[in-house]
């Protein structure tokens, strides 16, 4: 899972890749449609797609029968992981803030 996790956040490192995603949020997408929204070009555009697909927040189905019109839709496998990681660092966060009110209320009853 770590290096499946590596990946999504190597990928949602880049602000063009975090675009992309909040474009996908509304719906799948040909490629076309997320360059124009991130106002990038199209071989641009495909690395950045490329790069979200292996990390696998991202999956591109043929349209039609045409190999050529893919649309693309966010997964939601990955983000899951992810908030999983994340609510376990929160909690982590959360333990040790709530040690320290505990003791910094006990010293200070201490010095009064």
């Amino acid at each position: 899972m770590a290096n499946d996790l590596d990946e999504v956040i190597t990928a949602l490192a880049d602000p063009a890749r975090r675009r992309v995603v909040e474009l996908l949020r509304d719906g799948p997408k040909r490629a076309g449609e997320l360059a124009a929204g991130v106002r990038m070009s199209g071989p641009a555009m495909s690395r950045h797609l490329r790069v979200l697909r292996a990390s696998g927040m991202v999956a591109a189905e043929v349209m039609d029968g045409d190999a050529r019109v893919r649309m693309y839709r966010l997964r939601a496998e990955p983000f899951v992981a992810l908030r999983a990681w994340l609510d376990q660092v929160e909690a982590f966060w959360a333990e040790q803030l709530g040690a320290f009110k505990q003791h910094a209320e006990a010293t200070r009853g201490e010095r009064a």
